[in-house]
């Protein structure tokens, strides 16, 4: 298996160049946020290196900060301090439109809640990010053949209610895909999901990675995802405290 490139705070050095082979390099990146009238440290100095096309679980009890690293990772939360580079490009202090256009186009996402439109088709539904992009030319077809991708050529037509949980969130991963990202990010995806269905998108995700050549990153509580990945991150206090494989 393909190990983590993770190195301590303390050898981490914020002028090290990153390696050509990594999509995402963290280095002393801190967080704080309000809390009544006290300021809580959410991140502690975190650094870290992921190699691409590799699948890596962020995993640590509730509070130890997963989320809020994984939305600095997708950029969707800024650092206080530190550096975030992804697939080569400084992200931390990126001004907000540049950032959206690069979220749209080099990360796909995916929520625990899935976070589909209601009103919308699952067909409509993947074609979303394509208009947000201004990417219209044949984005029908490219979202069917996202859709046949997650097993779902069949439900092209199907609103989200009348989808099992499971294909909602293949929707969303169908969504997430779209514009052929490099970096899968994903919150907690089987956490809505029983053990079979998510056992099933957790073998969607091997698939995908070695088909489209994604690198997947995962916050989850599943102890089964610790098993199918190629390395974990261990938070502990807003600290990474661990690293294996």
């Amino acid at each position: 298996m393909q190990a983590v490139q993770t190195v301590s705070v303390h050898q981490q050095r914020t002028s090290a160049p990153a390696a050509a082979n990594d999509i995402i390099t963290l280095r002393d990146v801190t967080r704080t946020l309000p809390l009544g009238s006290e300021q809580i440290q959410i991140l502690r100095g975190v650094s870290f290196a992921i190699p691409r096309r590799a699948w890596v679980a962020i995993m640590g009890p509730s509070g130890s900060g997963k989320s809020t690293l994984l939305g600095i990772l997708a950029g969707l939360d800024t650092p206080d301090s530190g550096q975030v580079s992804i697939d080569g490009v400084d992200i931390t202090h990126m001004d907000e439109s540049k950032l959206a256009r690069f979220r749209n186009e080099k990360i796909g996402m995916v929520f625990q809640s899935f976070n589909l439109i209601p009103t919308l088709t699952a067909l409509e539904n993947v074609e979303v990010p394509l208009f947000a992009s201004r990417s219209t030319a044949r984005s029908t077809a490219r979202a069917k053949r996202m859709l046949e991708l997650v097993g779902l050529s069949d439900r092209l037509n199907h609103r989200p209610n009348q989808l099992s949980g499971g294909q909602q969130q293949r929707v969303a991963i169908a969504r997430a895909l779209v514009n052929e990202p490099n970096l899968l990010i994903a919150d907690e995806p089987t956490g809505n999901l029983d053990s079979t269905t998510g056992e099933a998108i957790l073998n969607l995700f091997d698939e995908l990675r070695r088909e489209l050549g994604l690198t997947i990153v995962i916050a989850t509580h599943d102890a089964a995802v610790a098993q199918r990945v190629d390395g974990i991150l261990q938070m502990v206090d807003g600290q990474l405290v661990e690293h294996a494989r």
